[in-house]
């Protein structure tokens, strides 16, 4: 199993739904010295606003989130999921779990 850490749209349940056809279960977490910046993206019907992580220097900015365990399968629905305005990377969060997030590319 992956790990996912998830700190936008991949906490939806309707999002979940429609990427694995199941609603995951995970725990709060947070990635330290990260912020959250806003981001457009265009999409069929015009522009949607986001939100994306992006690195600090400061300890204080942290990003809540929830980790799932997700399998590879599933991991490469979200690589294909997410928009060329993100990049998978590992991190390790607060509570010393490795997990893979998308940041800013």
């Amino acid at each position: 199993m992956e790990k996912l850490f998830s700190y936008g749209t991949l906490r939806s349940k309707q999002i979940q739904m429609q990427l694995f056809n199941k609603v995951l279960t995970g725990t709060k977490d947070q990635l330290l010295n990260h912020k959250l910046k806003s981001l457009q993206i265009e999409e069929e019907f015009g522009m949607a606003d986001y939100v994306v992580a992006v690195p600090t220097e400061d300890a204080t900015d942290p990003i809540h989130g929830i980790v799932y365990n997700i399998s590879p399968s599933d991991l490469a629905k979200v690589d294909i999921f997410e928009s060329n305005a993100y990049k998978r990377v590992e991190v390790t969060l607060k509570s010393g779990i490795i997990a893979w997030i998308y940041i800013e590319s």
